[in-house]
């Protein structure tokens, strides 16, 4: 493999090559743009961004972030280093292994590209507040949960003011650009906050995390993951070998699940129980390839220089790419969802059937439900004129106080149809406010309405 040399007679031809690109216009410039000396200046000393998650598509959008003459570049991952991540996150080499992801990233390109400044933060995204986001001219989303796109896309969307006529002040809007990858399949899209549509909005393409019905792996396993499955959930809690939960990176862990899994799996006559797929179902890996995350960046960083200089027109704002058979690429708009919970100002309305629902079956539905895909909703309500926790999963202390309230229907709680309810969840960093609505209201309810 040919290696790109860093020198600094390459270096001067790329900046050459930029400098070109920003002094011309062209048929396909953005209506913004003016071609002059000063947009190279703003990217090697101005502009300032924020790439979310160093690994394995993260490292490629560092590598071309830096070689593309951004100079201000922050990374932020909560994650260490493991063997597994040596084969692509090419940031990283053997004695690495257990130092932050972030840390070793950053000194890496500070090191390789000179005068590029790449500051590391080991940190999860929900331990900065707004002050920390607003710092940033574009935020660049390298990550592989869902639940973390929804955070930093909620906090994006908390950052927008607006005028007393309700009109967007574009100078609190900070582009949102998001990649994905998975196998040789991946996408990068282009977010303007308040403008064309957010992670939320088009909550449903993202596909539900695979589980296996319990009755399936306990009684009929069909796959070798059944049997993985089964080990994992029923036969660990049982026998508690290590007298810990699992641990997906201690090899005595997954090798005891292995042995365990591949003596079920020869019970059933079921094969293809290995090592590697084993550690796949305990850690939920998603299969990686370093060629799409090497696309997939390449369309990023692509997309951020276009911002950053309006040089050229964004994409539009969604792009598909598949190259499981052949090479297939595909752009086309998402639109916004006019009662997005995230990006609407419309009243969110939650319709149940009556009040004789119970809290933990209004709480499932909001964790079930496509259009919510909560993952631990804690709930508070106005009742009376007062502010009453309902329930909150995450203190121990509150949980067990308010534990009670989930076996109570929300008529017994003092909840009625028309009661606004705020609901925190760990999929956005801001408190969503519904209004219920019973479907079926009483005879009374109905004359009176």
């Amino acid at each position: 493999m040919e290696v790109v040399s860093n020198s600094p007679d390459n270096m001067q031809r790329r900046w050459s090559h930029l400098k070109k690109v920003l002094e011309r216009s062209g048929p396909f410039c953005h209506p913004d743009f003016e071609p002059s000396p000063e947009n190279l200046n703003f990217i090697g000393t101005s502009c300032k961004l924020l790439v979310i998650g160093a690994g394995g598509l993260g490292c490629e959008l560092l590598k071309d972030l830096a070689l593309m003459g951004f100079r201000e570049i922050h990374v932020i991952d909560m994650d260490t280093i493991d063997l597994s991540n040596l084969n692509r996150q090419f940031l990283f080499r053997r004695k690495d292994i257990g130092s932050s992801k972030a840390e070793v990233a950053a000194e890496f390109i500070n090191k390789r590209v000179p005068g590029c400044n790449v500051v590391p933060h080991f940190k999860k995204i929900q331990d900065y507040d707004e002050s920390f986001y607003r710092q940033f001219h574009i935020i660049i989303s390298g990550l592989d949960s869902v639940v973390a796109r929804r955070w930093i896309n909620g906090m994006v969307i908390s950052l927008l003011s607006y005028d007393e006529n309700g009109d967007l002040d574009q100078s609190s809007l900070i582009p949102l650009v998001d990649g994905g990858t998975e196998g040789f399949k991946g996408n990068a899209r282009v977010i303007l906050p308040g403008i064309t549509a957010c992670i939320e909005c088009t909550l449903d393409l993202y596909p539900p995390q695979v589980t296996y019905p319990l009755c399936t792996i306990a009684n009929t396993p069909r796959l070798p993951e059944h049997c993985i499955e089964y080990v994992k959930v029923i036969q660990w809690p049982k026998e508690n070998p290590f007298d810990v939960t699992i641990d997906g990176d201690d090899p005595n862990h997954i090798n005891w699940i292995y042995e365990k899994s591949y003596e079920r799996a020869s019970q059933f006559n079921i094969s293809g129980v290995t090592y590697r797929l084993v550690q796949g179902v305990v850690k939920n890996i998603i299969p990686a390839v370093s060629s799409t995350n090497a696309v997939i960046a390449g369309a990023c960083v692509t997309e951020v220089f276009k911002i950053a200089t309006s040089c050229c027109m964004p994409i539009n704002n969604y792009m598909v790419f598949n190259d499981v058979d052949g090479i297939y690429t595909y752009t086309y708009a998402a639109e916004k969802k006019e009662d997005c919970l995230a990006c609407s100002n419309i009243a969110k309305c939650l319709e149940i059937k009556n009040g004789d629902i119970k809290l933990q079956e209004l709480i499932d539905l909001l964790c079930d439900d496509p259009t919510y895909q909560m993952k631990s909703p804690g709930i508070t309500a106005y009742i009376n004129g007062k502010n009453r926790t309902l329930y909150l999963p995450h203190v121990a202390s509150i949980e067990a106080q308010t534990r009670d309230n989930l076996k109570k229907t929300v008529a017994e709680l003092g909840l009625e149809n028309g009661s606004e309810i705020m609901v925190a969840d760990v999929t956005s960093p801001n408190t969503v406010v519904f209004n219920l609505k019973f479907s079926n209201k009483s005879d009374t309810e109905m004359v009176l309405g």
